[in-house]
């Protein structure tokens, strides 16, 4: 290591750093679709809950998709997991009384069917490696 080089400019820390700050974002990625989530899944069209299976396929493309741009299962765990913190703590009873998601069939669709659709998306992830560790 040179005079000039300290630990911080060096590519390895500069690359671990922007691949912990995209982790990150995608984990806030995956509360904020669990906060809009909790309060928009409970459209019907008729006794269909059209919203909460809508949000079946979002909840399974977002995971996938970040995974298999970034080239890893980390990738689609890091939004699965904020999406899992957030829709189910909004889930539990507030000691008011609140519930952002109820107990009928379109929150049961929205909460046990994320669950499997963010599951299935990791599952279906290849680890290929990530871009921002590969060098150019």
């Amino acid at each position: 290591m040179t005079e000039e080089e300290t630990p911080s400019t060096q590519p390895g820390a500069l690359t671990g750093a922007l691949a912990g700050a995209a982790y990150g974002m995608l984990f806030l990625l995956g509360l904020v679709l669990g906060i809009v989530g909790a309060f928009e899944h409970s459209w019907y069209a008729g006794p269909v809950p059209i919203a909460a299976l809508g949000w079946l396929l979002v909840l399974f493309a977002v995971p996938y998709g970040m995974g298999r741009l970034m080239g890893g299962k980390l990738a689609a765990v890091a939004p699965a997991l904020g999406w899992l913190v957030s829709s189910f703590m909004l889930a539990t009873r507030q000691p008011a009384g609140d519930l952002a998601i109820a107990g009928d069939s379109s929150g049961f669709w929205y909460l046990y069917g994320g669950a499997f659709a963010v599951a299935a998306a990791i599952l279906a992830t290849r680890s290929t490696g990530s871009w921002l560790l590969r060098s150019s």
